[in-house]
């Protein structure tokens, strides 16, 4: 038995007001969690700088009341005094755009070495076999003791700086990364296998995608190698840059010129880290649209 036309338009207009009332619900459901969202950043940043304001002024009121040993520990106005000064005569920005520099070179060829070292162990199952426990040993052994011989193997310079900080990166950068290649779900390989896949497509198409956010996830955790890195290869054997403003304040006992250099290098490590936390987003976020 059929409805008369009138009821079928009927139930098309309820079940249409039905559906419209459900979007506006769902749709004031987004608008509540985007607003929740939005307050709890917003309290999470508060916070952030209360911190931040409660630590330097806790700082300055310990150094000027005496209650720490300002020799040592000196405290904030003395510090970004002795950072004006040091930007004034022209010496700040010279020492750091050479740190950031050699952060940045060993940085990017750690990433890119680490990740292609992984590639080729993945290739090279054999290879992987025989370089499994050379890796375990590399990634224990402390790199400082290799510093001295970075520096009469290279020169004392960048390169034997920019090698001290290769080896902090590579050796973790390529364990993480192998590792993860060996960790893709062997069904889509035989998935691409079965359709006459070569070795190569397998990597490209399935291996290599299925790791992006880990290779991504890793160049955070390089931005602090990279520092490592650096600032001990400058300890060894620079004579500019920020670590050598550290050694030079440390054998004048002038421990304003340690911490005012440890504050440029948590500043602009902070930037990086910044900037390739934005990268990581912008990628990730390019791969999920895609």
């Amino acid at each position: 038995m059929s409805l008369p036309s009138d009821s079928k338009a009927n139930l098309h207009a309820a079940d249409a007001s039905g559906r419209e009332q459900d979007q506006q619900w769902i749709a004031g459901l987004h608008r509540e969690h985007l607003a929740r969202a939005r307050r709890t950043t917003l309290a999470v940043r508060m916070t952030q700088a209360l911190l931040l304001v409660l630590f330097f002024g806790g700082w300055e009121l310990a150094g000027r009341s005496k209650w720490i040993d300002v020799l040592l520990f000196s405290y904030p106005s003395k510090l970004f005094d002795q950072l004006w000064r040091s930007l004034l005569d022209g010496s700040l920005l010279p020492h750091t755009g050479i740190t950031v520099l050699e952060t940045i070179v060993g940085f990017m060829l750690g990433t890119l070495l680490g990740t292609a070292i992984a590639a080729l162990l993945w290739w090279f199952s054999f290879v992987s076999r025989v370089a499994d426990p050379y890796l375990v040993v590399l990634n224990s052994m402390p790199k400082v003791a290799l510093g001295p011989l970075f520096i009469v193997g290279f020169g004392p310079g960048m390169l034997a700086i920019v090698m001290t900080t290769l080896s902090v990166t590579v050796i973790i950068t390529t364990i993480v990364i192998y590792n993860r290649f060996r960790e893709v779900a062997p069904g889509y390989i035989k998935v691409v296998r079965l359709f006459g896949g070569s070795k190569w497509q397998v990597f490209r198409y399935v291996v290599l995608p299925d790791s992006f956010a880990v290779i991504v996830s890793q160049l955070k955790v390089n931005v602090g190698l990279a520092w490592v890195g650096v600032i001990v290869g400058e300890f060894l054997t620079s004579k500019s840059g920020l670590g050598y403003l550290i050694i030079y304040g440390f054998q004048v006992f002038n421990f304003t010129i340690v911490l005012s250099s440890l504050l440029v290098i948590a500043i602009v490590a902070t930037i990086m880290y910044r900037l390739v936390a934005a990268l990581e987003h912008w990628l990730t976020r390019g791969g999920r649209e895609r």
